[in-house]
């Protein structure tokens, strides 16, 4: 069988830029340049003489004798039956050119927080959904698609809001984006539009929400959070603040859970202050021990926009998410912000996921998966750091870990020269002050075998090389 290498009949030659003489010399440099450069690669196959020729306006000797030059000077090379192509030594090894910075060593045990186990990504079964949507796909799902979603998702995600997590939705209800930053960043642009300059925020809280309200020009107002969530008390306090960013079910990165008399004090606020509360359904599917805490959103839907996205349930690399917006800001949010929809390709697929329950198969796999792997991390940090209590283990895939000292800075570096990548709790901090360090060890996309070895690591980066006792937790 001929190997036919990869084509490059497309390559751009500029023959303007090169110096003056013969046509074919011309063309010679501008060949070479190419190669040289590496934007015709070793192998790459050539355009036939005539098929060359032709594209440049040119006869075919000045191709010919072009490709017979370089074939002389070793950078081009002509085989029987599979045309003239740039040769294996002509092109210059990555190494030659200009030293390039080295990519950080991946570190042997991710303990990054956010990151489902994407080992157990559904593939074979998410493949069939793309394939089954292409096929069903009519003619109009091949135009410019629908700035809300497709009609199909919106039912289907409407659906399962309703079933699974207790909201009011409707399909009309329901706008399809591209994740929960980008449902953030479309509803304060529709905040500030209304007048608003200012959006509250939980404090310590999602780095990259904060960043999204920045970034259409509100300011974002820090809260403080404490194990009943966030502190709702302090939000009349705030001059200019009608509209809050909270993650009831599951805070992060604390995973406080906000109690039932913060929320009725939550909607309370907005009504009075004719305000908006955001909730940021954060991972509320995995609920270790309990049932999955109901949405805000359900208490008063003209009060509170619901976010959510699969970025925590399958994978952040299908920027899929969705939100549930009051009519009122619905209206603004259509006429303030174009809409960016993810690819309908991939909205149908998700359509037929929730359709057809396998989207509840996986998270109920999914949940026993993180509660087996949680059990299992406490009780290593219990025989390697049993002088560290643990907060948040509750739900998720995430806990804290409060060091015996406040050298939080220096334990992640340490870690991470020992292979093992996480987070610290300042890092998710809004205001300076705060006491006692934590660590923020996400277990998602740790394999189950690699947790005693992380657990041995970070003890050494800790210091606390006692065994025996099991970790302190919070009083329930």
């Amino acid at each position: 069988m001929v190997d036919h290498g990869s084509l490059a009949w497309a390559t751009s030659l500029d023959l303007d830029r090169e110096p003056g003489g013969p046509l074919h010399t011309v063309l010679r440099r501008a060949l070479r340049s190419a190669v040289v450069s590496g934007r015709l690669a070793a192998g790459s196959v050539l355009p036939p003489s005539r098929t060359l020729a032709a594209d440049l306006g040119c006869s075919r000797w000045v191709v010919t004798e072009a490709y017979a030059q370089l074939i002389a000077e070793g950078y081009l090379e002509a085989r029987s039956g599979s045309g003239t192509r740039v040769r294996a030594g002509a092109v210059p090894p990555p190494g030659a050119g200009p030293a390039r910075p080295k990519e950080p060593r991946p570190a042997e045990f991710d303990m990054m927080p956010g990151v489902p186990d994407l080992r157990a990504f559904p593939r074979k079964r998410w493949a069939d959904a793309v394939r089954d949507a292409v096929a069903a796909m009519g003619t109009a799902d091949l135009g410019y698609p629908d700035a809300s979603g497709h009609a199909l998702l919106r039912r289907e995600l409407a659906a399962y809001l309703v079933r699974g997590r207790a909201a009011s939705a409707t399909p009309e209800s329901v706008v399809v984006c591209g994740g929960t930053q980008d449902a953030v960043v479309r509803l304060c642009t529709a905040l500030r539009h209304e007048g608003h300059t200012r959006v509250a925020v939980e404090d310590p809280g999602w780095t990259r929400l904060r960043s999204a309200i920045e970034t259409v020009g509100l300011e974002a107002v820090p809260v403080p959070v404490d194990d009943g969530g966030l502190q709702v008390d302090r939000l009349a306090a705030l001059a200019g603040v009608r509209a809050v960013v909270v993650a009831p079910a599951h805070q992060f990165p604390t995973g406080s859970v906000l109690s039932p008399p913060r929320r009725a004090e939550l909607v309370d606020w907005a009504r009075r202050v004719d305000g908006l509360v955001v909730e940021d359904d954060y991972d509320a599917e995995f609920r270790h021990g309990r049932r999955p805490v109901g949405v805000v959103q359900g208490m008063d839907h003209d009060r509170v926009a619901l976010l959510g996205s699969v970025s925590k349930t399958l994978a952040p690399a299908l920027r899929l998410g969705w939100m549930c917006a009051p009519r009122r800001w619905a209206d603004a949010i259509a006429g303030a912000v174009p809409g960016f929809p993810p690819p309908v390709v991939e909205q149908l697929a998700y359509a037929s996921f929730l359709r057809s329950g396998a989207y509840d198969r996986h998270i109920r796999a999914s949940r026993l998966r993180y509660r087996r792997r949680r059990d299992l991390l406490v009780e290593e940090l219990g025989k390697s750091l049993p002088g560290c209590r643990i907060s948040g283990e509750a739900a998720g895939f995430h806990l804290l870990l409060h060091l015996p000292d406040d050298d939080e800075a220096g334990t992640v570096r340490r870690a991470e020269a020992r292979g093992v990548r996480l987070a610290g709790l300042g890092e998710y901090r809004v205001t300076d002050g705060h006491t006692g360090g934590a660590l923020v060890l996400g277990y998602g996309n740790l394999a189950d075998a690699a947790v005693p070895g992380a657990v041995r690591a970070l003890a050494e980066a800790v210091g606390a090389p006692e065994r025996g006792r099991a970790p302190r937790r919070p009083p329930a």
